[in-house]
C-alpha cells in the first residue's frame, strides 16, 4: 500500500468525526476562571457558522482571523465584527495555515485526498507544503526518499523560513524543501503542531500526549519527552501559545475542552468549548481574543446542520472569547 493511500485511510476514519452526531451539538457553558489567562465572566460568542470547513485558523494581520476551507479552495478573513470575505483563492485545497513574523502566509495543500470526495483512493495531484501570499512558492511536496507527502494535517513556520508539519509522524520542512524527520513510527499518531514563542522548543500532539522537542538553528530535533497529558479519552488537535509561553491544546474525543498548560507542562485549567473543539487561535488588535472553530452548525431555522446518510457534514462554526492572557503576537501561529 502507498505512503499516500495509508494516509487517505488514516483521513477516511477520521471523516466520521465530522458526521457523529454529539459533534453536531452546541451546548451552553460557563469558563471557570484560570488565573491570568481568562476570567469567570468570560463567554464564547458566535461570530460565524457554514456548511464547510473552518480549519487551520490563525492571526490575520488587520486584528481578524483567518481560516481554510479545503472544500472551497478558498481563505476565508473573518473580521472583527464577524464579515467574512474570501481573503485568498484557488489554494489547492488548503486545510490548515500558517503564518510568520512578516506576514507571509503559508498553507498545507492536500489536493484531492479529502475524505469525502468520490476517487480519493485514486489521486495522484502530490499534496505540498507552500507559501501561499503575498507570493506562491512551493516549500516540499515529497520525503526524503520521494515518497508523497499525503494527506496533510498542521502546521508551524519558524522564523528562518523552515516548516514543521504533522502527517501521521511529524517533520520538519528546510528552507530548500528537505524534509527530515522529527517523530514517527508505531504508536505516532500526530495532530497538531506548534513552536514555543522562542522556538526553542517544538510541541506535537500524539494522541492524548502532547510531546516536547528542543529545536536548534538549523531546525534538527532532540530530547523527545512527554509535556503534557490529556484526560483518557481525549485526543490532542489545535494549539496555540500565548505571550507568556503557555500552551492552550484542543481535546477531541470524550472531552469539549481546550487544555492550558504553562511553559513546564504543569495544567493550569481546562476551557469547556459550545462545540466539539478543534483549531484555536489568538486574534483581535491585541491578540486578546482566543476563536475557536469547531464541528457543526446551524441552518438559518436555527436547527442543526445536518446532511444526507453516507455523506461527509463538514459543517463547522468559529466563536471566540475574551482573555486575560494575550496571543503571542512575533507570528500568526
Amino acid at each position: 500500500m502507498t505512503a499516500l493511500r495509508s494516509s487517505l485511510m488514516a483521513g477516511a476514519a477520521l471523516a466520521a468525526c465530522f458526521a457523529a452526531p454529539a459533534f453536531a451539538q452546541e451546548r451552553s457553558v460557563d469558563i471557570p476562571a484560570i488565573e491570568g489567562v481568562v476570567a469567570g465572566e468570560a463567554e464564547w460568542s458566535r461570530v460565524w457558522q457554514g456548511p464547510e470547513t473552518a480549519d487551520g485558523a490563525i492571526a490575520g494581520p488587520d486584528g481578524g482571523l483567518l481560516f481554510a476551507q479545503e472544500q472551497t479552495s478558498t481563505v476565508i478573513r473573518l473580521a472583527p465584527d464577524g464579515t467574512a470575505t474570501t481573503a485568498i483563492w484557488y489554494t489547492n485545497n488548503a486545510g490548515s495555515l500558517a503564518g510568520d513574523a512578516s506576514g507571509r502566509i503559508y498553507a498545507a495543500e492536500r489536493t484531492c485526498t479529502d475524505p469525502g470526495l468520490p476517487g480519493r483512493e485514486d489521486c495522484i495531484i502530490p499534496t505540498r507544503i507552500v507559501q501561499l501570499s503575498p507570493q506562491r512558492e512551493p516549500i516540499a511536496d515529497k520525503f526524503a526518499d520521494g515518497r508523497s507527502l499525503g494527506r496533510l494535517n498542521d502546521l508551524v513556520v519558524a522564523g528562518n523560513g523552515s516548516v514543521f508539519f504533522t502527517v501521521g509522524g511529524a517533520y520538519h520542512a528546510a528552507p530548500d524543501g528537505t524534509v527530515s524527520t522529527v517523530v514517527e513510527g508505531e504508536g505516532v499518531r500526530t495532530n497538531g503542531i506548534m513552536l514555543s514563542p522562542d522556538e526553542r522548543v517544538l510541541y506535537v500532539t500524539n494522541g492524548a500526549e502532547v510531546l516536547a522537542f528542543d529545536v536548534g538553528l538549523d531546525g534538527e530535533t532532540s530530547g523527545q519527552r512527554v509535556f503534557a497529558t490529556l484526560d483518557e479519552g481525549d485526543s490532542g488537535d489545535g494549539m496555540a501559545v500565548d505571550s507568556d509561553g503557555r500552551l492552550y491544546v484542543t481535546g477531541v474525543g470524550l472531552g469539549t475542552s481546550i487544555y492550558v498548560f504553562d511553559d513546564t507542562g504543569a495544567r493550569l485549567g481546562v476551557i469547556p468549548t459550545p462545540r466539539q473543539p478543534v483549531s484555536i487561535a489568538f486574534a483581535g488588535a491585541d491578540r486578546e481574543w482566543l476563536y475557536l472553530t469547531a464541528m457543526g452548525a446551524t441552518d438559518a431555522d436555527g436547527g442543526e446542520h445536518s446532511v444526507p446518510e453516507g455523506a461527509r457534514n463538514t459543517g463547522m462554526s468559529v466563536y471566540r472569547a475574551p482573555m486575560l492572557a494575550t496571543g503571542f503576537a512575533g507570528r500568526a501561529k
